[in-house]
């Protein structure tokens, strides 16, 4: 472990892995190891399924790429600290490192929180407003929020992450996770934080929370849309369209809700709750985003059928 009074300088902190359990780090490890292969070649295969078929050239599944992406950037963001505590008995990681994980681990979830908005705008159009669908969702229009969504959390982020450099940290500078995160680092400056913790409240705030009611607003106009419809039969075909993204949005949403209510309301609670609570938070949803599209929606599931042969699927059923 390396401890420090007062460090000035590119300190180096202390990864935690799970404490009192380091004889077993490599047996648990497998799980954590298996999570990735799911999410990194899970996400990879959707990403190679809408590439490779023009059928899926459409701004549903451009958007459902640029899912895919950002759960991959994520699980890609952890993945450096977590082998190295777990595989080859490393906990100690460099300022400047930390600052990038921290960059790139909050950058994606912002991104994903924000292509999960963007989703649902799509899904309200569709059902909505069918038949204005193709001249409101065009493919330039889906670019162009791609672009957002993808410098939004950047642009963001980048003030409290510089500023984190000239802070002057105290005591043992070990942190209770195995990657580096803002809200955690923070809390062994020595000096007034007051700047970085308001900014970083109001930034989730008017990005993560505000993407939640916008998404809860969409569905509300959805719900009140599909209940208008003349059959039961009518409904639940319009509603079956929405699963897959409201399953993806509960996937990434409650963990991240459980995690800040850990950290805000369980300061007292065992270590463990809060390590369980942050990993679920970032490897849930990369995990199981891909499966969640590999199932409920139909285009994708065929296509993934063909792609790893299984057995020959008419062409005709892609009508």
């Amino acid at each position: 472990m390396v401890l420090s009074n007062i460090t000035h300088f590119s300190p180096m902190f202390y990864l935690s892995g799970f404490p009192g359990l380091e004889a077993f780090e490599h047996w648990i490890f497998i799980p954590f190891f298996l999570m990735y292969l799911v999410a990194i070649s899970g996400n990879c295969l959707i990403l190679i399924i809408i590439k490779t078929n023009p059928r899926l050239h459409t701004p549903m599944y451009y958007l459902l790429s640029l899912l895919a992406l950002t759960d991959l950037g994520l699980s890609v963001s952890t993945l450096p600290t977590m082998v190295g505590i777990f595989w080859f008995n490393y906990h100690g990681i460099y300022f400047g490192a930390c600052q990038i994980q921290m960059f790139c681990i909050h950058s994606f979830s912002f991104m994903e929180s924000a292509v999960l908005l963007v989703m649902s705008f799509d899904r309200f159009v569709a059902i909505c407003h069918p038949l204005r669908y193709s001249s409101i969702i065009t493919v330039q229009r889906v670019m162009r929020a791609g672009l957002c969504v993808i410098l939004r959390g950047p642009v963001a982020l980048i003030p409290i992450v510089l500023l984190l450099k000239d802070f002057p940290y105290c005591g043992p500078l070990v942190l209770s996770h195995s990657f580096c995160l803002h809200q955690e680092v923070i809390h062994l400056a020595c000096v007034d934080t007051t700047f970085n913790n308001l900014y970083g409240l109001s930034l989730v705030v008017f990005t993560v929370m505000l993407d939640l009611v916008l998404i809860a607003l969409s569905y509300g106009f959805i719900l009140y849309t599909v209940a208008g419809l003349a059959s039961q039969e009518e409904q639940i075909r319009a509603f079956q369209t929405c699963t897959s993204h409201l399953c993806a949005v509960l996937v990434f949403f409650v963990p991240m809700m459980g995690l800040s209510l850990v950290h805000r309301f369980g300061k007292h609670a065992p270590p463990a709750v809060h390590l369980l609570m942050a990993n679920i938070y970032l490897f849930v949803p990369p995990m199981l985003n891909p499966v969640i599209y590999s199932i409920k929606t139909k285009e994708i599931r065929k296509a993934i059928i063909r792609f790893l042969g299984f057995r020959k699927v008419n062409s005709e059923s892609w009508g």
